[in-house]
C-alpha cells in the first residue's frame, strides 16, 4: 500500500471532513497516512493506527505582514515526503494546497513523487475565479498529476471556467454508514424538542452562500402549522446577522444554537428534516450524511446536490429562492407521517448503497495504484 500525505483545512467544512475521513479509511486499508497542515483537523479525534500528523511550522518576521503559510507548508510537505518516502502528496482544495505541493515536488526532483489534487467547490466556483487567482488555479490543475472534483457539477464547472480538466475524474464525498445511524429516541431529542415537537435542522459554515436567512424563513411559515423547533449547528460570518434575525422574528423561545461541533453523527440522526437551501453546493456533504441517518434533506436545486437527491423520493430539491416549495415539502413531510417514514428509509438506503465509504474509497486506491504503476 503506498504511504501518502493528505493536506487540507483542519477546521469544519466538507473538504476538511471528507480529506480527513478519506485518510482514516485509507489507514484502515494499510496505507501509511501523513496528515500535513496548520494544526489537527477536528475529525482526528483519537490516535488511529497508521495516522501521523505533522504540523506546519510559521515563523514570524517583521518583514512579513503574514507568515507565508504556503511556503511553510511546501517546506513541510518536502520534509515529510523524504523523510517517509511519501508516494503520493493528496491536497484538498487548489488555493494554496496544490501550490505547495507542486513546489514540494520540484524541490524534491528528480522524484516519482505524484500530486493529487480534489476539488471540492469554493476553491474552483468562488476562490479560483478570483482575477488574482485565476491563473494559478488553471495552472495548478494542469500541473497536477490527478485532478478529481465531488461532483459532475464541479467537472463541468471547472471545464467551463477554466478550460482545463477535461479528463478529471469524479469521486463524489461518501459517507460511513456505520458512523452515521438512524435513532429511535436519544436523551438529546429530547432536550431539543421536550414537547415532542419535529425538528428542522441545518448545519454549515454560516457563510452568505449558505443562505441562511432562508432557513429561518421557512421555519418561521412552518412554525405557523406545525408544532416545530430550528436548530442550528455551527458557527461563521453570518452567525451574528442570524441571532438577530431570529431575535427580530420572535422564534428566539423555538431556535436553538448548538454552536460548532465535531459530532455531527450524534445530532443529525435527532432531526426530521435537514434545510440546505445554498445558492450553490458542488456536493453538499451534510445532505449526505442526513439521508444515512434516515433525515430527510430539503436542499438547493443549484449544484451537485442532485446527484444524489431524487427529488420526491428519498428528498427534495428547490432552488434557493423557491421559499414557498420549500415550505411546502417540510409541510408535506410533517404532515404524512407514512411518505416520511419512506422517504427515511429510501434516504437511508440509497445514501449507503450508492455512496458508502467502502466503495468510494476504492475509487481512489485504484487512482493512486494507475499512477504509481506509471512513474518514470
Amino acid at each position: 500500500m503506498p504511504n501518502i500525505g493528505i493536506t487540507c483545512y483542519p477546521d469544519q467544512g466538507g473538504s476538511g471532513v471528507v480529506a480527513t475521513e478519506l485518510g482514516l479509511h485509507l489507514a484502515r486499508h494499510g496505507c501509511e497516512v501523513h496528515f500535513i497542515s496548520s494544526h489537527l483537523p477536528f475529525r482526528l479525534r483519537s490516535y488511529a493506527t497508521n495516522i501521523f500528523h505533522h504540523p506546519v511550522e510559521l515563523p514570524e518576521y517583521p518583514v512579513f505582514r503574514s507568515s507565508p503559510y504556503t511556503l511553510s507548508l511546501a517546506t513541510t510537505m518536502h520534509d515529510v515526503a523524504r523523510q517517509h518516502d511519501l508516494d503520493i502528496l493528496h491536497v484538498h482544495y487548489a488555493i494554496p494546497h496544490t501550490a505547495s505541493a507542486f513546489l514540494a515536488q520540484q524541490m524534491l526532483q528528480p522524484t516519482n513523487l505524484k500530486v493529487v489534487t480534489t476539488l471540492h467547490g469554493t476553491d474552483i466556483t468562488l476562490v479560483g475565479q478570483e482575477p488574482s487567482f485565476f491563473p494559478m488555479t488553471r495552472f495548478l490543475i494542469e500541473r497536477s498529476d490527478a485532478v478529481t472534483a465531488v461532483s459532475t457539477f464541479l467537472k463541468e464547472e471547472t471545464v467551463r471556467v477554466f478550460g482545463v480538466g477535461e479528463d478529471m475524474e469524479v469521486i463524489p464525498n461518501f459517507v460511513d454508514p456505520r458512523l452515521f445511524l438512524p435513532v429511535q429516541e436519544s436523551e438529546l431529542r429530547r432536550r431539543l424538542a421536550p414537547k415532542g415537537e419535529a425538528l428542522l435542522l441545518h448545519a454549515s459554515n454560516f457563510r452568505a452562500v449558505k443562505n441562511v436567512p432562508t432557513v429561518v424563513e421557512v421555519f418561521r411559515q412552518a412554525r405557523a402549522r406545525h408544532a416545530v423547533r430550528l436548530v442550528l449547528v455551527g458557527e461563521g460570518p453570518e452567525l451574528k446577522g442570524i441571532r438577530r434575525l431570529v431575535r427580530e422574528q420572535g422564534l428566539q423561545d423555538d431556535v436553538v444554537f448548538l454552536g460548532p461541533s465535531d459530532n455531527l453523527e450524534e445530532i443529525l440522526p435527532v432531526a426530521d428534516i435537514l434545510l440546505l437551501p445554498s445558492r450553490h453546493e458542488s456536493f453538499g456533504l451534510v445532505a449526505l450524511e442526513a439521508m444515512a441517518c434516515g433525515v430527510i434533506p430539503v436542499a438547493t436545486s443549484v449544484g451537485g446536490a442532485g446527484e444524489f437527491i431524487v427529488d420526491g423520493s428519498n428528498g427534495f430539491l428547490r432552488h434557493p429562492q423557491d421559499v414557498g416549495g420549500m415550505v411546502e415539502a417540510v409541510d408535506g413531510v410533517l404532515g404524512n407521517p407514512a411518505l416520511k417514514l419512506n422517504m427515511a428509509e429510501d434516504a437511508r438506503r440509497d445514501a449507503t448503497l450508492d455512496f458508502g465509504a467502502s466503495c468510494v474509497i476504492r475509487q481512489y486506491l485504484d487512482l493512486y495504484e494507475g499512477l504509481l504503476s506509471h512513474q518514470g
